[in-house]
């Protein structure tokens, strides 16, 4: 028997198996067919190193930030020597990354001034507290 199973191909990319399935949905990666026969290996489908790979490469580029349609089409460019593609991709999703920190940033300043004004002793309930409680409308 070589290959992996699905448990063990989730296993090295650090997944659960439902995970694995999902990303056969989205046609991220590949269902191998089962093979014929009983017997030792039955009919368990076999992952090999490749999938592992594409596997882990699905992981570093949802971390990245990449969503699983650029993820898809990374994948594609990657048979392709389409680099501007590549590259467009990644400039976009840079910008969208510096959208992200601007307004982590801003949260983390409204934080610690909320942390300040909490700190102060003034009496009434913490502005953290109420901040938050005005902030849903």
């Amino acid at each position: 028997m070589s290959g992996f199973t699905i448990a063990g191909l989730a296993r090295a990319g650090n997944v659960g198996v439902e995970t694995v399935r999902y990303y056969q949905r989205r046609g991220l990666l590949e269902t191998p067919a089962r093979p014929d026969g009983y017997g030792q290996s039955g009919s368990i489908r076999r992952y090999n190193n490749d999938d592992v790979r594409r596997l882990r490469f699905i992981r570093s580029a949802q971390a990245a930030g990449f969503t699983l349609e650029q993820i898809g089409e990374l994948l594609a460019l990657d048979a392709t020597e389409d680099r501007a593609r590549v590259r467009a991709l990644a400039k976009e999703r840079l910008v969208a990354l510096g959208f992200q920190i601007e307004a982590l940033e801003k949260a983390r300043d409204s934080l610690r001034r909320l942390a300040r004004e909490c700190a102060s002793g003034s009496a009434g309930p913490c502005p953290i507290l109420t901040s938050f409680d005005h902030a849903g409308g």
